[in-house]
């Protein structure tokens, strides 16, 4: 069997005369960079860890050190050597989590050093080469999810509860989907595009961490009367001509309940009038309910019907189009 030379040194990137300061500080620099909980399902970084271990189980060992730099490229003309006394049986152990299969060495650690176990645990409280390296706990990350109301529940506002799915570790410890429950408490006046934060409902934290946040994005569902503007609503207030033209008083629907709406004499089609504080916010910061006239005309006249139209058009001054 061939078994390649590793240069430890290079692998961690100090000089062969570094301290042994020198050579810890490495060592964790590239266990934060490379180590597989930072890198989920990165072979090249899961192998870079690996080599970086190695090399620190080595080089912060004196005795190890020395027999290393004493043997160095031309280990291999010492192949027959007997490894000090008790180097034959030792056990690297860094938390207990194999990665792969066999001890985790290189053949050529094996050779030399006779190495058995090797192990790497995530940066929570274990050793990483006979160092207690402790992680600091580290809060989750927020999430985000859509969160569909009707207006009228964004107007009103108040409690409600919400299903949501998310992926969970099953059993098998594969991932599962997973329904949860929350409460959900809506501000009154909510508006479209706002978010909710549920404290403590996002992504789990490590090493002991807090959850992260989870935000509901508020989408407000498409409502038959009104249109939504930012704060105010648009509602379409269907007069006949003769009621456009003489005025009247009609009944205007609002979410806060009906109100009766004068409405001036002469009006065109298009023209808004404003209720205001019936929009969406609260306080100060309420908008208004717009109403925009849509004068209709009947789709069919009786024949009294069409002879009072025309003699109306035979005695009109009215000429929209001068």
């Amino acid at each position: 069997m061939s078994v390649e030379y590793k240069d430890y040194y290079k692998i961690l990137g100090v000089s062969k005369t570094a301290s042994q300061e020198e050579v810890s500080k490495a060592f964790k620099k590239l266990a934060r960079k490379y180590h597989p909980d930072l890198n989920p399902g990165d072979p090249a970084a899961e192998g870079k860890f690996k080599e970086a271990n190695e090399a620190y189980e080595v080089l912060k060992d004196p005795e190890k050190r020395k027999l290393y730099d004493t043997l160095g490229p031309n280990w291999q003309q010492g192949q027959g050597f007997q490894p000090p006394p008790g180097y034959e049986n030792v056990r690297f152990n860094f938390g207990g989590q194999e990665f792969g299969g066999g001890s985790g060495f290189s053949d050529f650690f094996e050779t030399i050093f006779g190495g058995r176990g090797f192990g790497a645990q995530g940066f929570g409280g274990q050793e990483f080469g006979g160092r207690e390296f402790r992680q600091r706990p580290r809060r989750g990350q927020d999430a985000e999810a859509g969160y569909e109301i009707s207006l009228e529940d964004a107007f009103r506002g108040g409690p409600q509860s919400i299903t949501l799915s998310e992926h969970v570790p099953g059993p098998d410890g594969l991932p599962r989907m997973s329904t949860k429950t929350l409460n959900v408490t809506v501000p009154a006046g909510i508006k479209d595009g706002q978010r909710i934060r549920l404290a403590g409902q996002g992504n789990p934290g490590s090493a002991g961490g807090p959850a992260g946040d989870l935000y509901l994005k508020v989408r407000l569902a498409p409502h038959p009367l009104y249109k939504v503007k930012d704060s105010d609503l648009v509602f379409d207030l269907k007069l006949t001509p003769w009621e456009a033209a003489l005025g009247a008083t009609v009944r205007v629907p609002t979410l806060d309940g009906g109100v009766e709406m004068k409405i001036p004499a002469g009006i065109g089609s298009g023209k808004k009038l404003r209720l205001r504080g019936k929009g969406l916010g609260c306080g100060d910061g309420r908008g208004d309910q717009l109403v925009r006239i849509m004068i209709q005309t009947p789709d069919s006249l009786s024949d009294e019907e069409r002879r009072l139209w025309e003699e109306l058009a035979r005695k009109s001054s009215f000429r929209p189009r001068d």
